[in-house]
């Protein structure tokens, strides 16, 4: 799955003003290497099929196995370790002369502070190793899927060192000499090593930390389908970002890939086109997804146009900026793969002939593009009355409850049909902007 920046941004899967993202539901890792590795697997989800289905797996199998994770590894011991391996360089010569000649307890005394780096360093080092040991005894338990086992041995082949025995065995009886020489050697040898042995883990942390978040949440685990025909059925699904999500029940077959979208502002339209974007996401990095139940076919990626912004430097207006995001969805969508498009209020740059016209445009041209799972919003009702006879479209919509004395309520419900809600005069009043612009301050 290949998702831009835009997509990530709309979906607010990463988010850079302090407010939440879906980034922050899901990361339980417990080192900054593995928060980075967790990071790059949502900017580059698996691209087959299979390695999907391999990852999926591979969570599972955490979500199911949180005791054999170790606890002697934390992001303190990858900091230091980073730091010891740095000053590596620095170290041309193996220990001799008089270092070698002072007994620990005259270290201490005269070079207090190489001495304790050096043991501080040493025992996170063997923390590393014997967090890498415990894991590995996971090769020996059955059911463990391929993608984890073939990690598992990566790092058991790292093991295989003179200096890794050494290293775990150091005690507090070991002698300051003897600590000088592991750690020149150690210095010296391992470096490579263990930076390969901190990326496994690293992988490692970012696929728990999913089957953490997967738990923790109580999301499911969706059924992921080949390719071809296209499916997305959904139910009881939510957006995870919400306090109190209103569940939604939805389900792309049998040819009708395209669903079109009605209700007034604020009734919940966007809201519930970001649940399926953020589902079909999390669900291409193999973890669960909050619904009841997804079934969902593999996507190349989820286009999004929702958050255009101008470019005043290009000298680019909103509505330019708007067509440069559909002709690089059409773009995408001449490729037989499939895609989740979503369209959120086409055309909001132009005034209301145009955005109608436009539109209705866009959504004939997108029909003849079965491969794809397309959702089209918008509050033009004269658009979704055009197509209101095309057995192609599904038509959903937000009701909102309007009173006679100007009230109104959302039950943020999606139900079959089309919507002529307008409420945006009502939400001017109820606002108090009318009675504001009606006070003259020149009388």
């Amino acid at each position: 799955m290949r998702n831009d920046k835009t997509t990530l941004k709309d979906l607010s899967i990463f988010t850079s003003d302090g407010s939440s993202s879906v980034f922050d539901l899901i990361d339980r890792t417990v080192t900054q290497a593995g928060r980075d590795a967790l990071r790059k697997h949502i900017a580059h989800p698996p691209g087959t099929f299979d390695s999907l289905i391999e990852v999926q797996d591979t969570i599972k199998f955490w979500s199911a196995n949180y005791n054999l994770w170790p606890k002697n590894i934390l992001n303190g011991t990858l900091v230091m370790l980073d730091t010891y391996f740095e000053s590596a360089d620095s170290v041309s010569a193996p220990p001799s002369g008089i270092p070698l000649l002072l007994s620990s307890f005259f270290q201490k005394i005269f070079n207090k502070q190489e001495y304790f780096f050096i043991q501080f360093s040493l025992s996170h080092l063997a923390d590393l190793f014997k967090g890498c040991k415990q894991l590995i005894e996971i090769i020996d338990r059955p059911g463990v899927p391929d993608l984890l086992l073939r990690e598992l041995n990566l790092i058991k082949e790292e093991l295989q060192h003179r200096l890794v025995d050494t290293i775990t065995g150091i005690s507090k009886d070991t002698s300051y000499n003897e600590l000088l020489k592991i750690n020149y050697n150690a210095r010296r040898e391992l470096k490579n090593r263990a930076c390969r042995l901190i990326h496994s883990f690293a992988r490692l942390d970012a696929w728990r930390s999913m089957a953490v978040a997967t738990n923790e949440h109580r999301w499911i685990f969706p059924e992921l389908l080949s390719q071809s025909p296209v499916c997305f059925q959904a139910q009881g699904l939510f957006h995870p970002l919400l306090q109190k999500p209103v569940a939604y029940d939805i389900a792309f077959e049998n040819g009708r890939n395209f669903l079109l979208l009605t209700g007034a502002n604020m009734s919940g339209k966007t809201t519930f086109m970001r649940s399926l974007g953020v589902s079909a996401l999390l669900a291409h990095l193999g973890m669960g997804v909050p619904a009841g139940h997804l079934k969902i076919s593999f996507l190349q990626g989820v286009i999004t146009n929702m958050q255009v912004e101008d470019n005043i430097l290009k000298g680019e207006s909103y509505f330019f900026a708007e067509v440069q995001r559909m002709k690089l969805t059409a773009e995408k969508l001449l490729h037989r793969q499939p895609h989740l498009v979503l369209m959120d209020e086409l055309f909001k740059g132009t005034n209301v002939h145009d955005a109608f016209e436009c539109t209705k445009a866009v959504l004939d041209g997108l029909l003849n593009y079965h491969d794809h799972l397309m959702v089209l919003s918008t509050h033009l009702y004269e658009v979704a009355q055009q197509f209101s006879t095309n057995k192609e479209i599904i038509f959903e919509c937000f009701v909102t409850t309007m009173s006679q004395d100007g009230g109104y309520e959302f039950t943020y419900e999606l139900v079959p049909g089309i919507s002529n809600d307008r409420i945006g005069y009502r939400i001017l009043q109820k606002e108090g902007v009318i009675d504001l612009l009606s006070h003259n301050p020149d009388r």
